[in-house]
């Protein structure tokens, strides 16, 4: 009998219209956890992300309610429900995605979420990364950290999500190798892969590339060729 595939677990923060990097984990994954019980972080990208503009990136921002620097855990931070920003931000894109070749296929369900009356940004972090993997064909299981009980320190917890689903390979984003302990993950037998995602570079509005957006620039800019654009970037080493 053939050897047993290698099973993937990739574990990331929840984001707002995250880029290409995020996509790319999904995809390689056999496991996809959403990391939404950790704190949240002010200049992060939970709430945030950046498309583009004739005069650079231009940043969608969800106002959150919070108080002093004692942030929440992801999962309970709430949107401040009494500023504008649906309608600023579906502006913003209908201003700099005016010539986009595909605005007219994904604006008006990227309206319909918006406009929604999200109280948590978590749920709509999930749901917005739930549409944006359909319009890839990327839709998968989003699991829940929250929802696995399952503890331990930085490393440890990693690992243990890991063994919890019975994975061989953990794959984390390169931020991840100035702490990572790869040493305990070997010893349980999980070997630790790094990302590396080379940014792809494609046709897109307003001049010189700009990597690192939104992936909603992608798909605004290139419609169905946006999986295979997204899978142009480094892949996983073979088996």
């Amino acid at each position: 009998m053939p050897p047993t595939a290698p099973k993937t677990v990739a574990i990331l923060q929840p984001g707002y219209l995250p880029w290409l990097g995020f996509f790319d984990q999904l995809a390689r994954s056999d496991v996809f956890v959403i990391y939404d019980d950790v704190q949240f972080d002010k200049h992060g990208w939970r709430n945030r992300n950046r498309i583009k503009t004739p005069a650079g990136p231009h940043w969608l921002t969800v106002p959150v309610l919070h108080s002093g620097k004692n942030f929440p855990p992801n999962l309970a931070v709430e949107i401040d429900r009494a500023q504008p920003w649906p309608r600023k931000q579906i502006g913003s894109i209908r201003q700099f995605y005016g010539r986009a070749p595909h605005l007219a296929r994904y604006l008006p369900e990227l309206e319909e979420m918006l406009h929604r009356p999200w109280n948590l940004l978590v749920d709509l972090d999930l749901a917005l990364i739930g549409l944006l993997a359909r319009w890839l064909g990327l839709e998968r299981p989003l699991l829940r950290s929250s929802a696995l009980g399952i503890g331990g320190g930085q490393s440890e917890r990693l690992l243990q999500h890991c063994r919890h689903f019975g994975a061989t390979r953990y794959l984390s984003g390169s931020a991840a190798r100035d702490y990572l302990d790869v040493a305990l993950f070997a010893r349980h037998g999980v070997e630790v892969v790094w990302q590396d995602y080379a940014h792809p570079v494609y046709p897109q509005l307003h001049g010189d590339f700009v990597s690192h957006l939104s992936t909603l620039d992608l798909l605004l800019n290139c419609g169905e060729q946006s999986r295979s654009i997204l899978a142009s970037g480094v892949a996983l080493p073979p088996s």
